[in-house]
């Protein structure tokens, strides 16, 4: 359970910045599968399409923990900008549980 009485920038530290590292980390195992097979129930323009909307997102998550960094922590990020981040996340595990899957079944 957190504690209610940390400081507000500490508190940001404590959370913002490992989910921050959790984006980077499931970002770049999306893109690693993206980039490295070849996605059999997605057309090629449409794995193409997602690896280019991750590597945007991690643009993104890259920026944000700049700004967290550079500031000390003193700035959080708006639900309304890591929402579509998570569910690019979930687009991208159902892909891979589903590629993993199929490969199982071969």
């Amino acid at each position: 359970m957190l504690n209610s009485n940390l400081p507000e920038p500490e508190l940001l530290k404590t959370i913002l910045q490992p989910l921050l590292e959790d984006f980077q980390y499931w970002f770049e195992r999306s893109r690693h599968l993206l980039e490295t097979e070849r996605i059999a129930f997605l057309d090629k323009q449409q794995q193409f399409d997602l690896l280019e909307r991750v590597k945007q997102a991690q643009q993104e998550v890259n920026s944000a923990q700049m700004l967290f960094q550079v500031t000390g922590g003193q700035v959080g990020i708006d639900m309304a900008v890591m929402m579509p981040w998570h569910q690019l996340l979930t687009e991208c595990w159902k892909v891979g549980m589903r590629f993993r899957s199929e490969q199982s079944h071969n």
